[in-house]
């Protein structure tokens, strides 16, 4: 774990390093301070110097590094339980990043087919122009990755766990014992109180703190945590990828991580009581959310999640019909293609998040025209049922 600045940090609960973590360039104040500079004075040539060729100097350019970043890196790194973190732009700027960083021409990748869809369309596009060979996998079958990897050329290897949009999960302990290749799990469905994938030795939990992290729908972030001599590697790459994080946003992202365990417990409690009471609802299908023992995967979800996530899908059993004139009836809820904020959103991920699927790959994926994706807001929990039963009596 990194150090903090309060050593008692260290035997603390999740919920409480989420209040203290994150302070040391904030001095005294309660809010955390924002350091709006692009730029700092260097005292003279040697100290500019110094600066220019120092790993994440942080006061010398934005690009490099900024205190208010630092303190949102930070306050993730102790969430985490990691040596450090490293924020991004975005979750996309720090997924083409750490690729990058890492892989070149000739290099193999392997990552589950489960995959966010502009994470496939990056692997699948400037990956393949670049000569970086990847394998996709079922990251729900035991022994798929390791049986796709290549010795002395597999550098990465890539899961998205629970993954979007039909929360499947990847088996941690079993990703964390792959040797050869840098581990990397997309975390973000989970945020760092829902699991922590670098304690089942995972080299990299990667987040869109955009999501769950900042909570609030005015952030956009990417981070990484992992071992500081990795991400100093990577932090490398990043100054000339120029994937620069705004300290308006880290600023956001922090008051975010203050709320962070109760925002989570709520939704997470509101959206495994929802998942239940949809069940067996003549208009849908199928329900997807780990939490449920019908999931197929609930016994690993049990042993490698702290809680099952703010996230649900429903398939309809009208396809994409019914899922039109669901989203067309619905009022509290939001139609919206976000998630992890106070508001509760839905989605159709076959025509939003996942449009650029072939509908080939939507189907081996499992995106159909009737499923639909929901995050679960702060609203009460029986408002939100009542809501979407509204909206289900005109999509039956």
């Amino acid at each position: 774990m990194p150090e903090t600045s309060d050593p008692a940090e260290a035997s603390v609960h999740p919920a409480t390093l989420a209040i203290t973590a994150g302070r040391a360039h904030s001095g005294s104040s309660l809010a955390p301070a924002l350091w709006a500079s692009s730029v700092w004075q260097s005292a003279d040539m040697r100290d500019a110097r110094r600066r220019a060729t120092g790993v994440r100097s942080g006061e010398f350019y934005g690009r490099y590094a900024n205190p208010t970043v630092a303190s949102f890196e930070e306050a993730v790194s102790v969430l985490e339980g990691a040596e450090a973190s490293l924020a991004f732009a975005s979750g996309m700027g720090a997924i083409s990043t750490i690729v990058l960083a890492l892989c070149g021409q000739g290099s193999h990748i392997v990552a589950q087919r489960q995959l966010y869809s502009a994470t496939l369309a990056f692997l699948q596009g400037p990956c393949a122009r670049f000569g970086i060979e990847v394998t996709f996998v079922d990251g729900t079958a035991p022994g798929a990755f390791a049986a796709a990897v290549q010795p002395g050329r597999t550098m990465l290897a890539i899961a998205e766990t629970p993954s979007n949009p039909l929360l499947e999960l990847v088996d941690l302990d079993e990703l964390g014992a792959l040797r050869g290749p840098i581990t990397l799990v997309d975390s973000t469905f989970a945020t760092p109180l829902g699991q922590q994938p670098l304690a089942h030795g995972v080299h990299l939990s990667l987040h869109s703190a955009t999501k769950g992290i900042a909570g609030h729908n005015d952030a956009t972030l990417g981070v990484v945590s992992g071992e500081r001599d990795l991400l100093d590697e990577i932090w490398g790459y990043h100054v000339l990828h120029g994937a620069t994080p705004s300290p308006f946003d880290a600023l956001n992202a922090l008051r975010g991580i203050r709320t962070l365990a109760v925002r989570t417990n709520h939704q997470a409690a509101s959206a495994l009581h929802l998942a239940h009471s949809l069940q067996g609802h003549p208009a849908v299908t199928a329900v997807h959310y780990p939490g449920l023992a019908t999931h197929p995967q609930h016994h690993l979800a049990i042993r490698q999640m702290r809680h099952f996530g703010t996230v649900f899908a429903i398939e309809l059993a009208g396809g994409a019909a019914a899922a039109e004139r669901l989203l067309g009836r619905v009022g509290l809820l939001r139609v919206a293609t976000s998630l992890g904020g106070p508001e509760t959103l839905v989605c159709h991920p076959r025509t939003t998040t996942h449009a650029s699927l072939t509908d080939e790959e939507a189907a081996e994926q499992g995106v159909s025209g009737g499923l639909l994706r929901i995050s679960v807001g702060l609203e009460d929990t029986t408002d939100l049922l009542a809501d979407l039963l509204r909206a289900l009596s005109a999509a039956d």
